[in-house]
């Protein structure tokens, strides 16, 4: 009853991750953005930012056609009840911190990859200007994990939104053994075997 348009990316991963994590039964529909599957009339139908991923729930009469990474883990968290608090302090954490991953720790870190990975010595000024953020947000992540497990108490949607992003820290110019809490972090989830199955979605059958 769910199918789920995506790619081997970092937000495409973020909802493999949570379905997973759900024990969902879901249909992988691989869209290639390198082929520019993305730009078809079919999947612009879909989503309208000719983004991925996206998520239809065919339970939902109508059914339920939703974009944007952030948006869908909050809606399977809110229709499972799971990985987001009901208690409003522990929510306000957690949509705190996805809100810190949508809104820094992955658009920021995706400029990196243009600048730093795929464009490096085209542009000096912005290769520094990302690094210097990127340095700065993985500070910031570090200092919140610090002496805890997960980013924000519990496992939950905000730890599944990061870990997508930061196991590309080696495309960040970025050592995790400078950031130990991280690295701790990171290691923790990579232990997870729905973390590892949802880390291959689109390739695994």
């Amino acid at each position: 009853m769910l199918d789920l348009y995506t790619w081997g990316t970092p937000n495409g991963r973020k909802v493999s991750i949570m379905l997973e994590e759900l024990a969902l039964d879901y249909n992988v529909i691989s869209i290639n953005i390198g082929k520019d599957d993305q730009m078809t009339p079919e999947f612009l139908a879909l989503n309208h930012n000719h983004k991925i991923p996206v998520l239809v729930d065919k339970s939902q009469n109508p059914e339920i056609v939703l974009a944007e990474s952030g948006a869908i883990l909050i809606y399977l968290a809110e229709k499972h009840g799971k990985f987001l608090p009901t208690d409003v302090h522990k929510r306000a954490e957690v949509m705190q911190w996805l809100m810190f991953q949508m809104g820094g720790f992955g658009p920021i870190l995706g400029q990196g990859h243009h600048f730093l990975k795929y464009n490096p010595g085209h542009g000096e000024y912005a290769e520094n200007r990302f690094r210097n953020e990127i340095q700065r947000l993985y500070g910031v992540l570090n200092q919140q994990l610090e002496g805890q497990h997960y980013v924000a108490g519990d496992y939950s949607i905000a730890d599944m939104a990061m870990y997508p992003w930061a196991a590309r820290h080696e495309w960040h110019q970025i050592d995790l053994g400078d950031f130990p809490a991280v690295k701790a972090w990171f290691d923790r989830l990579s232990d997870r075997s729905a973390v590892s199955r949802g880390m291959e979605v689109p390739f695994f059958n």
